[in-house]
């Protein structure tokens, strides 16, 4: 089984300022990314200085899962979500 890969172009937008801290990749075009699919950025910038946006424009590579890599995506999502199930938001001291 191989795996169905394509490049698709992107535009890559990075802010670091007193206001926000993010990174966001969108793809061009109506493309679906699902559970277990990959998608590498060739050539994104890693690191800006703060006060500064950049936004640039870059190939991406998106590499399709197959169904038991679909499948393992599934599993793996639910099972770090009953993790949460697991956080105690109390103060710690016993009453």
């Amino acid at each position: 089984m191989t795996r169905q890969s394509f490049d698709v172009p992107c535009t890559v937008e990075i802010e670091q300022t007193s206001e926000t801290l993010h990174a966001h990749v969108v793809l061009d075009g109506d493309i679906q990314i699902r559970p277990g699919d990959e998608v590498r950025v060739h050539d994104a910038p890693t690191h800006i200085a703060f006060g500064e946006r950049l936004v640039v424009r870059r190939t991406a590579t998106v590499v399709r899962a197959g169904p038991l890599g679909r499948l393992r995506a599934r599993l793996e999502g639910y099972l770090e979500l009953t993790e949460l199930y697991e956080v105690s938001f109390s103060d710690g001291r016993a009453s």
